[in-house]
């Protein structure tokens, strides 16, 4: 397998741990054969996010309007265009990068169009996810399976997808629906679907911008919901 492969890490404000998350992309020999290129979207950070990431070899772009799906968005436009496959993940170091081999390996050789990392069955880290991500995981597999028949286990971020497929899914979400939507509009146009179990840590520095308050889950629950019935019942595109 050659470098076809772009990272994209959407940021805000995680300069204690973005810097390692991007020498851990670089630096090992195995992952430099699949990578041609980490970018680090800076998404309205108010630290030093932007240059830590710089100083580890990441290429960073700025998305200042803030939003997780608007800065996985500006990630791909400035993806280099011959990169054929896409790898999200978080820029907090809770994803375990070796892993991305599994990840972006059925994409690069055409077994699967798109995989998703499972943190729940994988082995997590004590603490690293909340009983209610657990069971929004839950929920949202089970509705996507009445849905659609899809069996899901979770709506991580660490996941891969060809650029080909993302394109058919004309994604739209700007918030934190983005992964939801991506895995139902996966389902609807039929995608070949992968889920593999991933190793799950306790965040490396900084704060949870979801689970990390009680109002940023119950934003992101809402927004969630609202995502599933827009794309599940006709009102997206």
């Amino acid at each position: 397998m050659t470098a076809r492969v772009s990272v994209l890490i959407p940021a805000l404000n995680e300069e204690q741990a973005i810097g390692d998350v991007v020498r851990s992309l670089l630096s090992p020999p195995g992952l430099q054969s699949l990578i041609r290129e980490v970018i680090v979207v800076d998404n309205g950070s108010t630290d030093r996010t932007a240059a830590e990431a710089q100083a580890a070899g990441a290429r960073v772009i700025a998305e200042p309007i803030r939003g997780y799906g608007r800065a996985c968005a500006a990630g791909v436009r400035a993806a280099h265009p011959a990169s054929g496959v896409f790898i999200f993940l978080d820029g907090d170091g809770s994803d375990d990068t070796s892993q991305l081999p599994a990840i972006a390996g059925p994409v690069l050789n055409d077994q699967y169009d798109f995989v998703i990392g499972s943190r729940v069955r994988g082995h997590r880290e004590p603490g690293s996810m909340l009983p209610s991500q657990i069971f929004a995981g839950w929920l949202a597999g089970l509705l996507l399976r009445l849905r659609y028949g899809v069996r899901y286990t979770d709506m991580g971020p660490f996941r891969a997808i060809s650029r080909d497929a993302l394109n058919q899914l004309n994604m739209t979400e700007m918030t934190y629906g983005w992964n939801l939507e991506m895995q139902m509009k996966a389902a609807r146009e039929h995608l070949r679907i992968l889920e593999v179990p991933v190793n799950y840590r306790l965040r490396q520095g900084g704060v949870s911008k979801v689970a990390g308050s009680l109002s940023g889950s119950f934003k992101a629950a809402i927004r969630i919901m609202k995502v599933f019935f827009a794309v599940g019942f006709g009102r997206a595109g």
